[in-house]
């Protein structure tokens, strides 16, 4: 009997052990690398590095990317290193011991890429190197044929994905089947018009700038000779912006500087500002031009709520098919999917409610947030998706761009002390939603075998802007 009950302790204990994050703490090595061998020592840091570059160019926070590169090191034996990831760079120091000199390298991230396939691939070969210790070289192989691999969709399914998302956003909104249609139309001439321009080179600040301008003048066309159309052109704007920003690094900018990595946060934060920049300018010299052309500027309410309860199946629904889009657009994967789906139409949900309760939209956009950040920090856990796919995916129907065009809309018919407290709001949302994306998180990680998703026994291991 005695060794019955033993038995079942042993299993509950490895049980338990099983379901702990696979990336807070690096298994003992079988076999350690011989820290005098200078060449193999080299290969496991620029392992290390290239995982660590995939998962920065997605922009993924400081701290998780520091986790991920200082357990790759570790896992192959390298367990003294000091690790430094700045906005574009990674440096590693391994330490070798008091009669051998530290290993040193650092690796440039030249580029910005929103590719979801591509980053959960990287973490799959994470958690095999976790299980398996993978050799070096052969890690190495693997890791070439996931960056070097095509995007899993064809290009037009890409815009086809901000198209649709931007159609799901009008919705969202209040506007009609005609606003629908007119912003997947103007958003698919964006993100071709952008992917033509940077093939030639144009800097990201003009893509965006260009992206505002044509964001802004379907909505100008339809409000000077569509008079006898009960439409809002407005939302088509709002939708455009939201596309628009929806591209941006706003969840990792924000989440840096919460966790202690500031000069990487004001970086990040520096570029979202200036590409943010570039869209504001596209949109006012639109409005300016029709000014001068004696031409009608889309009609905004001010005063009226960015979202409430009406039609709420519908918005429910169309905060479900903006994540999903945003996914698409992004090249996720088809489980991902559906996970940005489920993650948008909670968020859509949660934030609803919320301002309902009489919540203002900065907390209530914090409180959906932190619901989002909760879920993809599950889903991770348990190896579904990337928690960055989730929680990106899963707030991009709240992002203000609604806000920011009533801003600028304020502030172009003199109204200075209105179109700051718009826009400063604007702010507060995009504050709150990165923020409370980084708690759901952290609550994740302290959850312990979340009863929730053993109701999906189906789902089982494999394990983490337009134009550009």
């Amino acid at each position: 009997m005695r060794r019955v009950v033993t038995k079942i302790v042993d299993l509950i204990v490895a049980d338990r052990r099983a379901t702990v994050d696979t990336v807070v703490e690096a298994p003992t090595p079988l076999q350690p690398i011989d820290l005098t061998d200078d060449a193999r020592v080299t290969e496991v840091l620029e392992l290390a590095e290239r995982v660590g570059e995939v998962v920065l160019a997605s922009g993924t926070a400081v701290t998780d990317t520091k986790t991920q590169v200082e357990f790759i090191a570790a896992t192959y034996g390298l367990s003294q290193c000091d690790i430094d990831v700045t906005y574009n760079a990674i440096r590693i120091s391994a330490d070798r011991g008091p009669t051998l000199p530290p290993a040193t390298t650092m690796r440039v991230v030249n580029y910005r890429s929103l590719d979801f396939t591509r980053l959960a691939a990287v973490d799959r070969l994470t958690r095999r190197i976790r299980r398996e210790l993978v050799p070096p070289d052969e890690a190495h192989a693997a890791l070439d044929a996931i960056t070097k691999a095509p995007h899993p969709y064809n290009r037009w399914v890409a815009t086809f994905g901000w198209s649709l998302m931007a159609a799901a956003i009008s919705l969202l909104l209040g506007g009609g089947a005609l606003v629908a249609a007119v912003s997947f139309l103007t958003t698919a001439s964006i993100d071709r018009v952008n992917r033509s321009l940077n093939r030639r080179g144009l800097l990201f600040f003009f893509q965006h700038l260009v992206g505002g301008a044509i964001a802004t003048a379907p909505a100008i066309l339809l409000a000077t000779f569509g008079s006898h159309i009960e439409a809002n052109a407005s939302l088509i704007v709002a939708a455009g912006i939201t596309v628009l920003l929806s591209g941006l690094s706003l969840v990792g900018a924000v989440e840096d500087a919460i966790t202690g990595a500031p000069i990487t946060g004001a970086a990040r934060l520096l570029e979202l500002m200036v590409m943010t920049g570039g869209i504001i300018a596209g949109v006012v010299l639109a409005l300016r031009a029709a000014t001068m052309l004696n031409a009608e500027s889309p009609y905004i309410d001010i005063y009226s709520a960015a979202l409430d309860i009406d039609s709420l199946a519908l918005k429910i629904a169309a905060g479900a098919i903006a994540s999903l889009a945003f996914a698409l657009a992004c090249y996720a994967e088809k489980r991902a999917l559906a996970a940005a789906a489920i993650s948008g139409a909670a968020a859509t949900v949660c934030y609803l409610f919320a301002q309902y309760a009489g919540f203002g939209p900065v907390l209530s956009s914090a409180v959906a947030a932190t619901v989002v950040g909760l879920a993809g920090g599950l889903m991770a856990r348990r190896a579904l998706t990337p928690p960055l796919v989730v929680a990106v995916a899963g707030i991009t129907p709240l992002l203000p761009g609604l806000g920011v065009y009533r801003g600028l809309s304020a502030l172009l018919n003199n109204q200075q002390l209105l179109g700051l407290n718009q826009l400063l709001s604007a702010v507060g949302i995009s504050c709150a939603l990165a923020a409370g994306v980084t708690l759901g998180e952290w609550c994740a990680r302290f959850l312990r075998q979340p009863r929730i998703l053993r109701r999906f026994q189906g789902i089982r291991r494999p394990s983490i802007g337009p134009g550009q």
